[in-house]
């Protein structure tokens, strides 16, 4: 498994590549990453609670899944390739937005990431990896919203902002696309 990261510039060029550990020390350096958020046809949102060893945000709520593409690697195929390896989960993925944050946890490191958003939908038994994902949820718009209406509530800080972003600027995000 490839643990390095591609660091990028705010524009999203690819300027190096550093070890994913080292990256996200001190107040980290800015790489590429992506953030999906899995839909089944109910139209419920699978939350993932991350694994307690997580060096950053431990045992939080997040969106179905987070990871970095590996150096060369397209968003879309890490994406979905991240789902079958932490969740059990094929599906291909839509690219919705790309966002840049810096967020800080504690004195242990920070996640200073360029962050592509993207949907995918599935039906399909939940499979997770207990080193990535101690607990999954499926939850309602309503249900996740009311939840992170508490600020205090561990919830992790980017899954906060792309969740507010998906409702105010993408509110058919999660319609399913036809198939083929």
């Amino acid at each position: 498994m490839n643990h390095d990261v591609v660091l990028v510039d705010a524009q999203d060029v690819p300027i190096g590549v550093c070890d994913k550990r080292v990256a996200h020390l001190g107040s980290g350096q800015r790489h590429r990453a992506f953030s999906v958020h899995l839909i089944d046809s109910a139209g419920r949102h699978l939350l993932q609670r991350r694994a307690a060893g997580k060096m950053l945000w431990p045992s939080f709520w997040s969106n179905a899944c987070c990871s970095h593409p590996a150096p060369g690697e397209r968003i879309t195929d890490a994406a979905s390739r991240r789902l079958r390896e932490e969740l059990g989960i094929v599906a291909s993925c839509r690219f919705l937005y790309s966002f840049e944050y810096h967020a800080h946890f504690g004195d242990i490191g920070a996640e200073h990431e360029l962050c592509h958003v993207l949907v995918a939908q599935s039906d399909a038994p939940v499979l997770p990896v207990a080193e990535e994902v101690s607990e999954t949820r499926w939850m309602t718009r309503a249900q996740i919203s009311a939840h992170l209406s508490d600020a205090q509530a561990p919830f992790t800080p980017w899954f906060r902002m792309e969740w507010r972003r998906l409702l105010s600027e993408h509110p058919s995000f999660d319609t399913p696309t036809p198939r083929a």
